[in-house]
């Protein structure tokens, strides 16, 4: 007697471990923030998230401000990634995080997934030090390195025709091999996907939409969304080129 076999169900997507870390990460540090006393939370706030004042030598002359170490410069570019205003702010990131940054950490590998990530995230913080200079209004979150992972993902799978629907599943789930090239920059699908994302962000930027009142930070800061994109955009391809080189394939969690 023949038995049918049922195939076996493939994941919609497939959460590589890096992503999952990642993820906890900024959970673990938001909540051990809310739950710290809060002179201390205010304090990670002052040392750690990114005032563009810090970086104004006027600023720091007209309110005797002491000059920083170079130490204390340079980790607010990163530090910020970790520090998120609410639940709902990391929560979004993190959700966000989760599709696309499985499409990239599959194809980047685990260590390259994570030098992406946060150059993608200090180039997003340039970008609002560029437009806010002098500035006491400080930015935290990592939706700027995020909004990198979300260009990279663009490329990963901009060739895949929106019609051939088992292609695009393999894109999303990590299963596009290396030698599969990324789509250009200037591709028409790439340009109108870049289009849409950069008009939202002017949006967001012009009319205030989706931001806090009266909160101390932005609760949207679109320029650094946008100065992550574009360099995820920009940067996608010598990053694929390096993943090639010194990152296996990640696995799925």
């Amino acid at each position: 007697m023949a038995y049918l076999h049922e195939p076996e169900r493939q994941p919609a997507l497939r959460v590589p471990a890096v992503v999952t870390g990642l993820i906890l990460v900024l959970l673990v540090a938001h909540v051990a923030r809310m739950m710290a006393p809060t002179l201390l939370s205010d304090a990670i706030i002052s040392n750690y998230a990114f005032y563009p004042a810090r970086y104004s030598h006027d600023f720091l002359v007209a309110h005797n401000v002491a000059p920083q170490s170079f130490w204390d410069l340079a980790i607010p570019f990163v530090s910020h990634m970790f520090l998120h205003l609410n639940y709902t702010h990391v929560i979004i990131n993190c959700v966000w995080l989760l599709p696309f940054g499985s499409i990239v950490a599959r194809r980047f590998g685990s260590v390259t997934f994570i030098l992406f990530f946060l150059v993608c995230g200090i180039f997003g913080v340039v970008a609002y030090l560029i437009t806010h200079w002098g500035s006491i209004q400080y930015a935290i979150g990592a939706s700027g390195a995020i909004s990198g992972l979300m260009a990279a993902a663009f490329r990963i799978v901009g060739l895949v025709e929106a019609q051939d629907l088992p292609s695009y599943a393999a894109a999303v789930s990590g299963d596009l091999r290396r030698h599969t090239p990324l789509a250009p920059i200037l591709s028409s699908r790439i340009l109108v996907w870049s289009v849409i994302w950069l008009a939202i962000n002017l949006v967001v930027g012009v009319t205030g939409l989706g931001a806090s009142p009266g909160s101390g930070p932005q609760l949207i800061a679109w320029q650094a969304h946008m100065g992550g994109y574009i360099a995820g955009l920009l940067l996608a391809g010598p990053f694929d080129w390096l993943a090639s080189r010194i990152s296996p394939p990640v696995a799925s969690a």
